[in-house]
């Protein structure tokens, strides 16, 4: 069975965050890198486009969250607990995050886009030519590379698609070159 027909019987065929019923799709919660049952949940577009930022937030359509917090599925759970921070500016969000429990492995997944930070204290990630990067963005080396511990050289050109952000420095990005999983410094990449 695929992971979409799980998670369509998982969920009753509707958005594990809000429960409509419309234009469901597959989200892989970052910074996973595999498509599974337990890194993915099913979501409707207008969840997709407001989680994606390519709407602006509406902070009436996540009072669903206050029932789908609890679900028991890991992944829903960090997706809640990620638009609940973006939220928080709200005051009734903050209320909701306090109410919720997240054992250490989920709360470090749901910690590692950096939702929970202040704006100010965000690391940013920016490509050779300034442009912000962003877990699961798509860059090209604009150099060859020299893999230390291996007798790797990646070459100018190479694509590397599906990165992720180092939370902690703001020049480490990793994702596969070949079948090598790699940190790359972001002095050397160019978004796609």
């Amino acid at each position: 069975m695929s992971v979409l027909q799980t998670l369509k019987d998982r969920s009753n065929n509707t958005c594990e965050l809000c429960t409509s019923a419309n234009d469901l799709s597959q989200y892989t919660i970052p910074p996973s890198l595999n498509e599974n049952v337990d890194n993915d949940i099913l979501v409707c577009k207008t969840c997709l486009d407001q989680i994606e930022e390519r709407e602006e937030m509406n902070p009436n359509h996540w009072r669903c969250l206050n029932d789908n917090m609890w679900s028991e599925h890991v992944a829903v759970q960090i997706m809640a607990w990620r638009m609940l921070q973006r939220l928080r500016h709200e005051g009734w969000p903050k209320d909701l995050v306090d109410m919720m429990y997240l054992d250490d492995d989920a709360l470090a997944l749901a910690r590692a886009t950096g939702e929970h930070e202040d704006e100010a204290n965000k690391i940013i990630h920016r490509d050779v030519n300034g442009v912000i990067l962003s877990n699961g963005d798509a860059v090209v080396l604009v150099k060859d590379l020299k893999v230390k511990g291996s007798s790797l050289v990646a070459k100018q050109g190479t694509a590397v698609r599906n990165i992720r952000l180092d939370r902690d420095n703001d020049k480490y990005i990793e994702g596969k070159v070949g079948a090598q999983q790699i940190v790359i410094i972001t002095d050397f990449v160019k978004k796609l």
